[in-house]
């Protein structure tokens, strides 16, 4: 899992020919996912389609929302900060725990949206599914950021979908067999800002404490300063994920670990400190979308993926209240 460097040896596949080739190169570039995916959670993709000049207006808009003040920002807060949506302050979360492990605050501020779209008939069947479903909370905030994120937003939405294509192709299941379990899914886009740290962080303190994703998968572009992404090896260690210029993180989350009956790794990643503390190292920023399936889709082990010999780990469970007994954990 690890090169002689320390760095994580983190599968790179070009998605181009998937997006445009025939069924022959689809298939071959499947496997290459299914493969990764069952060795590690983790893949760089290239040929991802989302226009270079859209990334690169949405981490500048993006710094701007950001450089607003405090109380500027705090205008698109979410009143419960369970909701995935708008404003969330410096230091609010804590992904650690998720796991049940206590640790300070994450080290970052970000910003939440959802689905444009209305699904009150889902919240109308499942109160619960409010907060999946909430309005994004655009108050305050510059009309260039809106418009950009929610081109990414949906930039990301296609890129999902046919990743999700992929996984039911290297799973040995129809392309679409995800279709219907994702078209009314409750994704969350968000961008992330990683200050320049000044003083020391508390024992345990990160930019983002340690964690598994909550979903079927998560896209990430990140800037490409000190301070990043890590994955924790076989080996116990944490290893950096190298950025690459032109592409994308993609990895799976715990939906997807139990929809596949861990055939498929969900693996424990954070981002770490940068090298110095002294305010020399720039801030750090990232963008992501977490593609969570329709609120009544049941995560259940797949065909193919449970046997005699290999029973069913978990039991069915609504990918809606997986996700909340998730949120409720990691606010501070």
């Amino acid at each position: 899992m690890t090169d002689h460097d320390g760095t994580a040896v983190v599968p790179v596949i070009d998605f181009a020919p998937f997006r445009q080739g025939d069924a022959a190169a689809r298939q071959r570039i499947a496997e290459q996912i299914d493969d990764a995916c069952r060795s590690i959670g983790f893949l760089v993709v290239g040929g991802h389609g989302i226009p270079q000049s859209l990334i690169d207006d949405a981490f500048a808009d993006s710094r701007d929302f950001f450089a607003l003040p405090d109380v500027l920002k705090m205008r698109a807060a979410p009143p419960d900060k369970t909701v995935p949506r708008g404003y969330q302050a410096f230091a609010s979360k804590r992904l650690a725990a998720t796991l049940g492990i206590e640790t300070p605050p994450d080290l970052r501020e970000q910003f939440f949206m959802g689905p444009p779209e209305d699904r009150g008939d889902l919240v109308a069947a499942y109160p619960d599914a409010e907060r999946f479903y909430a309005t994004n909370i655009w108050t305050g905030v510059p009309d260039a950021f809106r418009q950009t994120m929610t081109e990414l937003y949906r930039s990301f939405e296609r890129l999902g979908g046919e990743l999700m294509s992929a996984f039911a192709l290297g799973l040995g299941l129809p392309e679409n067999y995800f279709a219907t379990r994702i078209d009314r899914h409750f994704s969350t886009g968000t961008t992330n800002l990683y200050p320049a740290l000044t003083t020391a962080p508390e024992a345990g303190q990160l930019r983002t404490g340690m964690h598994t994703d909550f979903g079927s998968l998560t896209l990430l572009l990140r800037s490409e300063t000190a301070g990043g992404l890590q994955v924790q090896g076989e080996d116990g260690d944490w290893h950096d994920v190298p950025d690459m210029p032109g592409t994308l993180v993609v990895n799976i989350g715990d939906m997807m670990a139990r929809w596949t009956n861990d055939l498929w790794r969900s693996t424990l990643h954070r981002v770490a400190n940068p090298p110095t503390v002294d305010g020399t190292q720039p801030a750090r920023q990232s963008m992501g979308y977490f593609l969570h399936p329709n609120y009544d889709s049941m995560v259940e082990a797949l065909p193919g993926c449970v046997s005699a010999d290999r029973p069913a780990s978990y039991p069915p469970i609504m990918a809606g209240e997986h996700m909340r007994e998730k949120l409720v954990k990691r606010v501070v």
